[in-house]
């Protein structure tokens, strides 16, 4: 590991009362031209005792605003010590998770794998229609069935077709033949130009998508592509529990990936964080912005730098050894609800080394399913799948007791 490190919570509590100490401090320096401040004092109380020993809540009520990406270019300098630790949340996730060589990615940390999506899908939508001049009607996007509804709502946003390409129902794996006859028929419709969706771990089921089955098909139909990696939820395990896998930036194809620190990482909602190879955040530039210092090129504007102050205390609290053993312990109870789901002989998909277990609905009364808090794959009365999800706070006991209200007739 390059960057990423385990460091003691009075480390972490220093630098961060270091960059604090660089940013703008509105009760002792005359500031009058920012639409901004603190926390209102009279709210949110900001000279309780227990503030000394929570750095996180520290900066929540001197209130950094990350306006605009600071992995590149110049950025607002009110808030320049947050925004140093930013920057080195994105370095550390692109060379030490993602595998991309130093000082080679741009990013910024988002309000979720939605926005990340959609960043992606703008950025190459400007691209195509810059450099090749290409008309919104001749782009288009494409992924999996299983693909995050975020992209439906690009396409929505963005003025493009979005090609869904159907997986096998045993595998979740992409179908082939389907995906080549996709393209034909976008190729019928006038497209020319693709933003290609490969999933690191699907919402509903955890299956990661294959991206060269993406790249050999475009290539074959000889048509131009961006490829982005959705890690939205596998990407704070999938490279832990597979560390020799190429499904990230040491694939020459892979353009940019999303990720959600709100999910695996267990951060306050808000900390999605999009990462893109550099060269390519520009294309989502605002001239407009005039007044910002620096490139608005964030699709949010402006955003909490506490966000990326809570990624960072949760990287540095565990470093890569003590992330690596939660996420094996994570896999361990997955592995135990598989061996018990196979001796009661009930139907599930599960990813290797992945923690989302997808159950045949035909296994689960509806009333279990709602008493364990399993999530359907619709909501429309023709459920097929429920999944279950092994987070932190999912224990054996709590599987244990869910197996043994499952009718005994599944055996």
């Amino acid at each position: 590991m390059k960057y990423w490190k385990k460091i003691s919570h009075t480390e972490q509590a220093e630098r961060i009362d270091a960059a604090l100490e660089i940013n703008i401090d509105y009760k002792n320096k005359i500031t009058l031209g920012i639409p901004a401040s603190s926390l209102d004092p009279h709210v949110f109380y900001d000279r309780a005792s227990f503030l000394k020993d929570a750095p996180l809540l520290r900066t929540y009520i001197q209130n950094p605003n990350h306006i605009g990406c600071h992995t590149l270019g110049e950025s607002e300098m009110f808030f320049k010590g947050t925004q140093d630790i930013e920057r080195e949340v994105i370095e550390l996730l692109s060379v030490d998770v993602l595998k991309a060589e130093p000082e080679s990615c741009d990013g910024y940390v988002a309000s979720g794998g939605t926005e990340a999506n959609i960043q992606a899908a703008w950025i190459y939508r400007n691209y195509f229609a810059r450099e090749h001049n290409a008309r919104y009607n001749e782009i288009a996007l494409l992924g999996s069935a299983d693909t995050h509804y975020s992209i439906a709502k690009a396409a929505n946003l963005l003025h493009l077709t979005w090609y869904s390409v159907p997986v096998y129902d045993d595998t979740r794996m992409i179908v082939q033949e389907e995906l080549d006859a996709a393209l034909s028929r976008a190729k019928a419709d006038g497209v020319k130009y693709f933003i290609v969706i490969a999933n690191i771990a699907t919402t509903m089921f955890g299956s990661v998508d294959d991206p060269s089955v993406y790249v050999h098909a475009l290539n074959q139909h000889g048509l131009h592509y961006k490829l982005h990696l959705d890690g939205a939820f596998g990407g704070f395990i999938y490279p832990i529990s597979h560390p020799d896998s190429r499904i990230n930036f040491a694939d020459e194809h892979v353009s940019s990936i999303t990720l959600d620190a709100h999910k695996m990482l267990q951060a306050p909602y808000g900390t999605g964080i999009f990462i893109a190879r550099k060269g390519l955040m520009e294309y989502a530039y605002t001239k407009e912005a005039q007044y910002v210092h620096g490139m608005d090129i964030t699709l949010s504007g402006s955003r909490s730098g506490t966000n990326a102050v809570a990624i960072w205390m949760i990287l540095m609290t565990y470093g890569p050894h003590g992330w690596f053993e939660k996420i094996n312990k994570l896999l361990y109870r997955t592995d135990w609800l598989c061996n018990q789901l196979d001796k009661m002989q009930i139907a599930y998909y599960r990813y290797p080394k992945m923690n989302i277990v997808t159950i045949r609905a035909k296994h689960v009364p509806a009333d279990i399913a709602e008493r364990y808090g399993l999530v359907p794959d619709t909501h429309d009365g023709k459920t097929l799948w429920y999944k279950i999800v092994i987070m932190d706070h999912v224990e054996v006991e709590h599987l244990e007791e869910f197996l043994e209200n499952l009718p005994a007739t599944n055996s």
